[in-house]
């Protein structure tokens, strides 16, 4: 973070202070483990947790002031009606000091983080470029990427993520993005929201503290992003795996189990260029890189060597070889969308022994559930897999599904309870299996793994 000073930061939340406030500020932290000299403390609420209570530890380790609710005993405080409020505010006024800066950024239902990367990668090419690390998308991990950018930072790509309507605007109205992408609208979060219109509504606010003339960039292949509404003189860009009416699209697609290679299609241009992970999903992901790529001028073919270096983390497709067993992680999200993609470059891989999925509850899906649980099974029906291992509340609907589509049902086994699952594994699975461990990210299928499974050499 730039040096701003504290009367900067006390005007940006409109807070009172009783102190000096002519001091170079050089950090913004809400975690008393980051304090140093110099630093603001923000005293967030939680469930389970006040800041409140380590404002004092905050002034001890060298915070200059704490950003508070209320007055605390030990601490200089910049007092505000609402932390949280504030740490967007301090976050919106220190983003707004770079005026050259080139902000993407980046929502939708499923594929956001992997898509931040791509086109972290395609804008590395030409500028010095931040992004979110991880998936920090959210009201306090959004401010402080923003707080990571620098005097020499030309371009940064932020993810948004959301769960109820007026989160994604809040976001927006805090990055101030110059270019505005969309990757899809799916059924995540659908118990919130009520329907993918009302989904289509929440990602669209992305536009609301975008600039007046910052294009949208959307998968013309999504019916609802396909006629989303806009304004007549904001730019609307589209990208698609075959269409050919869109802005760029792809063609000569050849798919193996390790990934993809493809033309990308970009009025004259043809560029050939290899994502190495599998699925359809993240072609689209590269055609969207390169869409916003071409928008800055980025050389195409910088833009297919950049393509080409994307590799997954340890959650998302991440094929790990341990005692001749190849183990699929995908356990970071999972709307119907994502089981479906991830069920799918599954189908396509090979294996020597057999082909397992690990399924587990798919979370936030509301009163459709348990159908949305059984048209995943149905897709499982179509992988061409020798077992199916489910596991949470509405797992069982993975099985159902499965089985209404031909699936053997002595071939499927469900557990609710975590060790009896973790036993189950242990005892089943053996050399030569391909097993995919896929769910949401609350049913923990990383830590599933770990203790059955991070042992083996």
């Amino acid at each position: 973070m730039e040096h701003i000073k504290l009367y900067e930061i006390i005007d940006a939340v409109k807070g009172t202070f009783g102190y000096k406030a002519d001091i170079d500020i050089s950090q913004i932290s809400s975690d008393t483990r980051t304090i140093a000299e110099g630093s603001v403390f923000v005293c967030l609420k939680g469930e389970r947790f006040d800041g409140h209570d380590f404002a004092a530890a905050a002034m001890e380790k060298g915070a200059a002031a704490c950003i508070t609710e209320r007055p605390v005993e030990g601490a200089k405080c910049i007092i505000v009606d609402n932390t949280l409020k504030a740490l967007g505010d301090i976050a919106r006024y220190y983003r707004k000091k770079f005026t050259d800066l080139r902000l993407v950024g980046v929502t939708g239902s499923v594929g956001k983080t992997s898509t931040k990367e791509m086109i972290s990668l395609v804008l590395s090419q030409k500028f010095n470029t931040l992004k979110t690390q991880g998936s920090l998308n959210n009201e306090i991990g959004l401010p402080h990427t923003l707080f990571g950018i620098m005097g020499d930072t030309q371009a940064a790509v932020i993810e948004m993520g959301m769960s109820h309507s007026g989160e994604i605007s809040r976001l927006s109205s805090i990055a101030l993005p110059n270019v505005c992408v969309i990757t899809n609208i799916g059924t995540a979060h659908i118990g919130n929201l009520g329907s993918q219109e009302n989904i289509l509504k929440a990602k669209m606010e992305i536009l609301d503290g975008a600039d007046y003339y910052a294009p949208l960039i959307v998968c013309a292949d999504d019916k609802f992003l396909a006629g989303a509404p806009k304004r007549p003189d904001r730019p609307k860009f589209t990208y698609s795996l075959s269409d050919k009416r869109a802005d760029v699209y792809a063609s000569d697609i050849e798919r193996d189990e390790n990934g993809s290679s493809f033309t990308i299609n970009h009025g004259d241009e043809k560029i050939r260029t290899r994502v190495n992970v599998a699925g359809s999903h993240n072609i689209l992901n590269a055609l969207c890189a390169y869409t916003v790529g071409s928008y800055y001028e980025i050389e195409p073919q910088k833009m297919a060597d950049a393509i080409a270096q994307f590799r997954t983390d340890g959650v998302r497709q991440n094929r790990v070889e341990k005692n001749g067993i190849t183990f699929v992680l995908d356990c970071f999200n999972a709307s119907p969308e994502a089981m479906k993609a991830s069920l799918e470059v599954f189908g396509d891989s090979k294996a020597s022994g057999r082909k397992i999925a690990v399924l587990a509850d798919m979370l936030e899906l509301g009163k459709q559930s348990r159908n949305y649980h059984k048209s995943v099974g149905e897709k499982f029906a179509q992988t061409g897999a020798d077992m199916l291992v489910c596991y949470g509340e509405d797992a069982a609907q993975y099985a159902a599904g499965a089985v209404k589509k031909g699936f053997g049902e002595a071939k499927c086994h469900c557990f609710t309870d975590e060790k009896e699952l973790e036993d189950f594994l242990k005892s089943e699975i053996k050399t030569g299996d391909l097993v995919l461990f896929k769910g949401s990210h609350g049913m923990k299928l990383d830590k599933v793994y770990k203790d059955c499974f991070e042992c083996f050499e």
